[in-house]
């Protein structure tokens, strides 16, 4: 479903090119769930915002289905991420000045899907992410494992074939990181999707299919540690 081909990707600081993709490869399947793991700064971010199309490579591709999503411009690119993909943050990312579920409603609303379905589509996500009765709460009264969970209703909400995650546990206690990895994997599971995180948790990379470790730029298969 997913195809990362050649992907390279440099950041210009100051006088020195910084290298942070350098013709990185992979395939993910639809309903995989797939870790990369990799030191802070080794391109996690950037790899995923390329693969939402958010960023554009240097050289290589991107291809989800049919699709060469690299080649797509701004606006193609904007639409191909409303419509297929899912993405969650470390910092969350939900407004403010709208309540719980405002929030999850909105992407619906993006995607041309307005009054009854959208708030029934809405209630929906809330309650499979156990918010069932913080549909009025304000964001900023809750927990930060609270607001993750809206974070996750509000990408899943349109039923995208691709969910992304970027650190999802990393603003999170240990017991509510702990919560995060199952609940992403059930819903993506149960709908489908394809699940890429990046993270630097070694144990939530544990629960995937497969983990993916970036480093020098190169993406490349990593063995599961087996107990004993």
């Amino acid at each position: 479903m997913l195809a990362i081909r050649d992907l390279s990707r440099s950041f210009r600081e100051g006088q020195r090119v910084h290298c942070v993709l350098d013709h990185a490869c992979a395939d993910i399947g639809a309903g995989e769930i797939v870790a990369i793991i990799g030191r802070s700064g080794s391109g996690k971010s950037t790899l995923l915002n390329l693969v939402s199309g958010i960023d554009r490579p240097d050289s290589g591709e991107v291809r989800f289905n049919d699709r060469t999503v690299s080649a797509l411009a701004e606006p193609e690119r904007t639409l191909f991420r409303r419509q297929h993909v899912g993405f969650v943050y470390q910092l969350f990312n939900l407004i403010p000045t709208l309540d719980v579920e405002e929030n999850v409603r909105l992407v619906l609303e993006l995607n041309g899907i307005y009054g009854r379905d959208a708030r029934t589509r809405s209630h929906a996500a809330l309650a499979d992410v156990g918010l069932a009765d913080r549909l009025e709460s304000a964001v900023d009264v809750l927990s930060g494992g609270e607001q993750q969970r809206v974070a996750i209703a509000r990408a899943l909400v349109t039923e995208p074939a691709l969910l992304l995650a970027d650190e999802p546990t990393g603003n999170l206690d240990r017991e509510s990181a702990q919560t995060i990895m199952p609940l992403m994997r059930s819903l993506a599971r149960r709908r489908g999707a394809a699940l890429l995180i990046a993270t630097h948790d070694a144990a939530l990379a544990q629960d995937a299919d497969r983990i993916l470790t970036l480093a020098d730029g190169r993406l490349h298969e990593r063995a599961r540690e087996r107990p004993g």
